[in-house]
């Protein structure tokens, strides 16, 4: 068992539950992304085996992230919100540099990959103008129409996790259900937790392979996208600028923070490139 995927776990975890902000890019981030995509498409096969000792210690990390800190995440939204935003955008920023090199874009990119980055981070960017239902009253007991709005809401919040740049959290958020999945966590209704839950393990086996597909065989193309989300998702992370001087320079010190766990923790080793394309 990989034990030391139980911190990884718990990053990626907290990332998920903040809107704005993906599990994916913090993969990338822990230089794992690839190995995450290989090992959820791989646990569904006849080699599942051999998955489980990186699979099952970042799985206990998430685990613990979504029944712990839930409340922390909460809390730290609404009373700390530019802060913590701030340090996300760190976070994000410090990234790209790391996978535009594993990319090697002045290399191979070329003005189509240009193009669709920038088509793409506009596209994600103007999401951040999009009106969002995260007043709406939370989900607490399950009807049959309810379980299948929430199990298709994980399922699509899950394809968002696995994309660098896209959270999963604002998925469930512009589709309003992201209050009912943080009560859910929060207060362990576990019928509802398992309605979303259960759509988000399908959604991950669905996409995972398909991710892996698209790195492989349309390499540059797939991290022009990539690229292209993790830019525009700094715009849907921006809370602005406070006009509070203690607020405004917290959110200093929260973006350096998570500027340099980027630049301590982003993996040196370079993704393997199969295709040129």
């Amino acid at each position: 068992m990989e034990w030391k995927n139980v911190y990884r776990g718990i990053l990626m975890g907290i990332s998920d539950l903040i809107p704005g902000v993906s599990g994916g890019t913090i993969a990338f981030i822990l230089g794992i992304y690839d190995r995450l995509l290989e090992s959820i498409s791989g646990f569904f096969s006849r080699d599942w085996k051999k998955y489980l000792g990186f699979l099952v210690p970042l799985g206990i990390g998430i685990v613990i992230t979504l029944l712990l800190f839930s409340r922390v995440i909460e809390y730290l939204l609404e009373h700390h919100y530019e802060a913590t935003q701030f340090f996300f955008m760190g976070l994000i920023i410090g990234v790209i540099p790391y996978i535009m090199k594993q990319a090697e874009v002045k290399k191979h990119f070329t003005a189509r990959h240009m193009v669709i980055l920038l088509v793409i981070g506009a596209a994600l960017a103007a999401t951040a103008f999009v009106p969002t239902e995260e007043d709406l009253a939370p989900i607490t007991s399950l009807t049959v129409p309810v379980f299948f709005l929430l199990f298709f809401s994980g399922w699509l919040a899950s394809m968002a996790m696995l994309l660098p740049g896209i959270s999963g959290s604002f998925i469930l958020l512009l589709l309003g259900v992201y209050s009912t999945a943080i009560n859910a966590l929060s207060t362990l209704n576990i019928p509802v937790a398992m309605a979303i839950g259960s759509g988000v393990i399908v959604g991950f086996i669905v996409s995972s392979k398909a991710i892996q597909y698209l790195l492989e065989h349309f390499t540059y193309v797939t991290y022009a996208a990539i690229i292209g989300l993790i830019i525009g998702s700094l715009f849907v992370v921006f809370p602005g600028f406070s006009t509070d001087t203690a607020t405004l320079i917290t959110s200093v010190i929260t973006f350096a923070l998570g500027l340099g766990f980027t630049l301590l923790f982003s993996s040196p080793k370079k993704t393997a490139i199969t295709e040129e394309v």
